[in-house]
């Protein structure tokens, strides 16, 4: 993809990105709170739980590309317990996220990020 029409496709990922989780918390407001926490069996439990891991990857990543930013150390973190605090984090993230892509310059698509893991190690 040309570089002059990489901004274009990052900012309708971010909305993307955005929508489907508007989506995603629409249903999950939708289930009955034992359904909403119930353990499944997977990696983080519960769709509480994978709506946390999501929230914090963001927050990692972004404090990644960004340099600023809190996160918590373990992937795993429950950042908030009640569903109406994480929705209300998931959009403010997801608004910086689609800022971040905004706010770039074309040849900001071009910058190499060096990756870090949550023990600084590259």
């Amino acid at each position: 993809m040309p570089p002059t029409h990489m901004k274009s496709h990052y900012l309708l990922m971010a909305k993307y990105n955005a929508w489907a989780n508007a989506r995603l918390y629409k249903m999950a407001f939708d289930l009955p709170d034992e359904l909403y926490r119930r353990k499944v069996g997977a990696y983080f439990k519960s769709l509480h739980g994978t709506l946390n891991h999501i929230l914090v990857a963001d927050l990692i990543w972004m404090r990644r590309l960004t340099e600023s930013g809190e996160h918590p150390q373990k992937l795993d973190a429950i950042m908030f317990d009640d569903l109406a605090s994480l929705r209300a984090a998931r959009q403010a993230e997801d608004e910086r996220i689609r800022g971040f892509v905004d706010e770039l310059a074309e040849d900001g698509f071009e910058t190499t990020v060096e990756y870090r893991n949550l023990r600084g190690m590259v």
